[in-house]
């Protein structure tokens, strides 16, 4: 079938990530897709070289483009990700298709969440109600964490790549590109500005073994160097790129035993094989919460922060479906607090030392990774029969949506 998958970009890159992932995906299981986008500039850097002739990226349609078109042809399958509203050809393409009796599925992708919501709308059509596509449907599909839901990003042969690369001989490698010597703690940070982050950095400057800080490019690099110099330590040693042109592995801070490195944007692969060899990931948004997650190393979550507080409740209810211990669940509120002085953990170890997070996480994933398949979901709701489905004539409601 051919897939049309349409993206904004937002501003996190979080959206792109997550539909490129899913285009990809889908492509390595025989399916043929359009990837359709109104900024294919992270692309640039987010994908490896060979990736971009296996299917097509194309300029986000606009008003003055002439339609129909072959090429604005809607194709079998049409994804809305994350709310983004259809151009008003593709509605048009979406009609034309229906009127000649070979209707499209269309389908909205909602955002990743662990709400009760997820499970409860997952599926549902919802008629149109205005536009050139007016009296069709469009099928609700909510990711998640539990059945019932869509489920999440599992990519054939990724749980197998992950192992092949905690060989001793694959760490040492890796460990080896960054320049991390031996007996130095890994821990990544990507985040956006948590008001922990200086005790953070306190903390680790502190701890018995010697620590070093990926740290990722963009928001992470200038919430580090906006903490460090609240801290008042020495100066940073060298200015935060963020591009490709940076040195791989440059220590630009030290204090203590904590040193950090600045990374320069990763490819998706490359910022999987980050998460697999750290000892803890810091993480945030949609797209690096499903791939920490499936890393299977002790890792903590920041949502992003919305007014009301209401992202407390986003990460209360990620602990509560992944039946998360209490030391997850206390990093997990410490983390995500609004508060500067907020008491940090109380610990008696750091996360790699605590037998009981590693055996949770493990036990995660070997059950999410039974039956969690979005990309597989996709396929059987498409080859379902459409009319049964739409005749069910269901409503989805809006919802809040995560931001990544």
């Amino acid at each position: 079938m051919l897939w049309d998958i349409y993206c904004r970009v937002i501003d996190n890159f979080g959206d792109i990530g997550v539909c490129w992932r899913l285009a990809r995906d889908l492509v390595n299981r025989g399916q043929r897709v359009r990837l359709w986008t109104d900024d294919a500039r992270p692309l640039d850097w987010m994908t490896l070289g060979g990736e971009r002739g296996s299917l097509q990226v194309l300029d986000w349609p606009t008003a003055t483009m002439p339609s129909p078109l072959p090429e604005l042809a809607c194709g079998d399958v049409v994804i809305e990700a994350f709310g983004c509203e259809l151009p008003t050809n593709i509605q048009c393409a979406l009609a034309e298709r229906h009127a000649q009796g070979r209707a499209a599925r269309w389908i909205n992708l909602e955002y990743l969440s662990a709400e009760p919501h997820a499970k409860r709308s997952n599926g549902l059509p919802s008629p149109v109600m205005s536009g050139p596509a007016k009296g069709l449907f469009k099928t609700f599909v909510f990711p998640g964490f539990e059945p019932g839901t869509a489920g999440l990003l599992l990519e054939q042969g990724l749980l197998q790549a992950r192992a092949a690369q905690r060989t001793v001989e694959a760490v040492q490698t890796w460990r080896s590109r960054w320049g991390i010597a031996p007996g130095e703690r890994v821990i990544s940070l990507f985040c956006y500005e948590p008001p922990a982050l200086e005790r953070l950095l306190q903390r680790l400057s502190c701890c018995a073994e010697p620590v070093v800080l990926m740290v990722t490019a963009g928001r992470a690099q200038q919430a580090l160097a906006q903490a460090w110099q609240q801290l008042g330590w020495p100066p940073i040693t060298s200015a935060f790129s963020g591009n490709e042109g940076h040195p791989p592995a440059t220590t630009i801070a030290r204090h203590q035993g904590l040193r950090c490195v600045s990374l320069p944007w990763l490819t998706q692969q490359g910022f999987d094989q980050l998460l697999w060899h750290c000892d803890l990931n810091f993480v945030r948004g949609e797209d690096s919460l499903v791939r920490a997650l499936w890393a299977g190393q002790p890792f903590v979550w920041q949502a992003y922060r919305q007014d009301g507080g209401a992202h407390h409740a986003k990460v209360q209810a990620l602990m509560d479906v992944l039946h998360a211990p209490s030391a997850v669940r206390q990093w997990h509120g410490w983390w995500n607090d609004d508060a500067l002085a907020a008491p940090f953990p109380e610990i008696s170890s750091w996360p790699w030392d605590q037998p009981g997070w590693l055996r949770w996480i493990s036990s995660q994933v070997g059950s999410l990774s039974q039956w969690c398949d979005l990309s597989q979901h996709l396929l059987q709701l498409v080859s379902a029969d459409l009319d049964k489905t739409v005749g069910s004539r269901g409503e989805a409601v809006p919802v809040d949506r995560f931001k990544g």
